[in-house]
């Protein structure tokens, strides 16, 4: 499902390689833990898979497609249809529902307004949230508002999930109920999902563990 393959990657001149040759494979289905230190280059990783960022050398598969050397154009375009995400600060938009926020990708695809709405009450019923649909997200709970961001990030049904410390502005016991969510919309989807998380208590969660130091990928832990 996702091939990393000897990415490099640095800021500026003088400031050293935030990835250096960094490789991995995710099957798919996979639940993946990305960890590591602060500045081991994990978010960096991330915003390559995603499309958010473009690498100095090396390749990304995603679903068979090679998409390393895409224009923004392109990368906008294939970001929106294979990959949703999850941020630890939820990026919700504050003048929308809780609906309205779950069906942006939708909106950006052109998909009509009715079926917008459809398909984001069904996710927002499916993360347990259908009774909040109409409330803003000042009206919602972090753990809530977690939830619609995870609605989001499925409601056009990408093949790869990347969330980035879901669980990082939540209390633990949320934390805990999010990370139940993501394991069981992992398996009854088959959604693959790649997850940054300084807790190795929610990697837990995961079937496996890219850890990364110093901008390298260590060997693979099978951790579920």
């Amino acid at each position: 499902m996702l091939v990393v393959k000897a990415l490099q990657k640095s800021y500026g001149q003088g400031q050293g390689a935030v990835l250096d040759r960094a490789s991995f494979h995710l099957p798919r289905g996979a639940f993946a833990a990305l960890v590591g230190p602060s500045g081991s280059g994990k978010s960096t990783l991330l915003n390559l898979v995603g499309l958010l960022d473009g690498a100095d050398s090396g390749e990304i598969v995603i679903d068979g497609m090679r998409v390393s050397s895409l224009s923004p154009t392109e990368a906008a375009w294939l970001r929106n249809r294979l990959i949703g995400f999850v941020f630890q600060s939820f990026h919700l938009l504050s003048r929308l529902t809780a609906w309205e926020n779950a069906a942006l990708p939708l909106f950006h695809r052109g998909v009509g307004r009715d079926e917008r709405k459809s398909r984001a009450l069904a996710m927002l019923d499916r993360v347990g949230l259908s009774d909040r649909a109409c409330h803003r997200p000042e009206q919602l709970s972090g753990g809530q508002r977690q939830r619609v961001a995870i609605a989001r990030a499925l409601v056009g049904e990408p093949r790869l999930i990347l969330a980035d410390e879901p669980t990082g502005n939540l209390d633990r016991a949320t934390g805990l109920q999010v990370m139940d969510l993501l394991r069981e919309l992992n398996r009854d989807l088959g959604v693959t999902i790649l997850m940054v998380t300084h807790d190795r208590d929610m990697a837990r969660f995961c079937d496996r563990a890219i850890e990364m130091r110093d901008g390298r990928v260590q060997p693979l832990v099978e951790v579920g």
